[in-house]
């Protein structure tokens, strides 16, 4: 099978991190597991952060000029299905709903999200182009039970709706977490961000004075995180942003993982850390609980005294958790529900 992937918000070969960026290559790995032959089929980024009319016209015109080599493109590569990766009104799909129209081939979106609240506002156009991507998917792939909510809302009759558990590129599981003490991972930027840090300073006022807590993580606002920090001295160990092996290795030396999660629609780290067999100290909110081990907790409540108790709980077998990451949230099991979907599609 020949695949056009596209990543609207950011594509793969992107220079700049991110999670979008990150997720873009597993989803285009996923694929190539399933396999696939994957093209890049545009590197063209569609995203308007500001809410600038102008500047969605612009893109418009620009996605339309480039559909004639697009579609002559995927004619001579023989493409079979067209897959787009995370729709939304701020990076809508401009151009893979005219290819796989053009190509008479399936349109598949990944982790597409509805907004029409976001009609007639400073996003209405793109707006209206997103919801009109989603409504020409002959099957949207959903990472959490918020998108699901509603997606299966205003499906078009005949669209699929397939659940796609977010996962980690990998097919095995690295090793198994050995240390003690809590590890927290996230960036040091943004209001969200903040708020978990600031939970977490709460959170070790209110745990045994013997409790040590190391941090990856870098950014802008890390004075003010040192700062949230400070009661705790030495506590409290910052180890910076840190590369693919040395963020291995601070999971490998936690006995816990704690990232309130205030504003995340999931976070991969959750998984990380579970692949090592960490426990997860979270709040209860959509997105998060979507990549958690189930049933080992109620999920606890948003404030201090709720992540502070369960830390106090005995935690759920590290073996257990490994187990249920490598069925559900490892390369093989997204590769299968990819398959499944193109399937449904009715690509070969």
């Amino acid at each position: 099978m020949r695949l056009a992937f596209y990543a609207p918000l950011k594509p793969p070969e992107h220079p700049v991190p991110s999670g979008d960026r990150t997720m873009a290559r597993a989803l285009k790995a996923a694929l190539e597991h399933a396999g696939a032959q994957v093209d890049l089929a545009s590197s063209l980024r569609s995203r308007d952060s500001k809410g600038d009319a102008k500047h969605q016209t612009q893109l418009i015109h620009e996605a339309k000029a480039a559909l004639p080599d697009i579609i002559a493109q995927g004619r001579a590569a023989r493409w079979q299905a067209w897959v787009t990766y995370h729709n939304y009104y701020k990076a809508p799909d401009l151009i893979g709903p005219a290819v796989a129209q053009a190509l008479g081939i399936p349109y598949l979106l990944i982790e597409a999200t509805r907004a029409r609240k976001r009609l007639d506002g400073p996003w209405d156009s793109f707006a209206r182009r997103a919801e009109a991507a989603s409504d020409a998917a002959d099957v949207i792939f959903y990472l959490t039970e918020r998108d699901h909510e509603a997606l299966s809302a205003y499906a078009p009759a005949g669209q699929q709706l397939v659940h796609l558990r977010p996962f980690l590129p990998q097919s095995e599981l690295p090793p198994r977490a050995t240390g003690a003490g809590l590890l927290a991972v996230g960036m040091m930027r943004a209001a969200a961000k903040r708020a978990s840090y600031a939970l977490i300073a709460q959170t070790m006022a209110l745990l045994p004075n013997t409790t040590r807590l190391s941090i990856a993580g870098d950014g802008p606002d890390r004075p003010q995180i040192e700062a949230m920090m400070a009661p705790y001295g030495d506590r409290v160990q910052f180890l910076g942003a840190l590369d693919g092996n040395g963020l291995a290795q601070a999971y490998r030396s936690a006995g816990a993982f704690i990232w309130p999660g205030v504003d995340e629609a999931f976070g991969m780290v959750y998984l990380e850390a579970q692949a090592h067999g960490l426990p997860v100290i979270a709040q209860n909110r959509p997105g998060v609980r979507d990549v958690l081990y189930p049933n080992y907790y109620p999920l606890v409540d948003a404030g201090a005294a709720g992540l502070a108790a369960f830390a106090r709980n005995t935690m759920p077998d590290p073996s257990d958790i490994r187990d249920h990451i490598a069925r559900h949230h490892l390369l093989p099991a997204a590769a299968q529900t990819l398959r499944a979907g193109l399937t449904l599609a009715g690509a070969p």
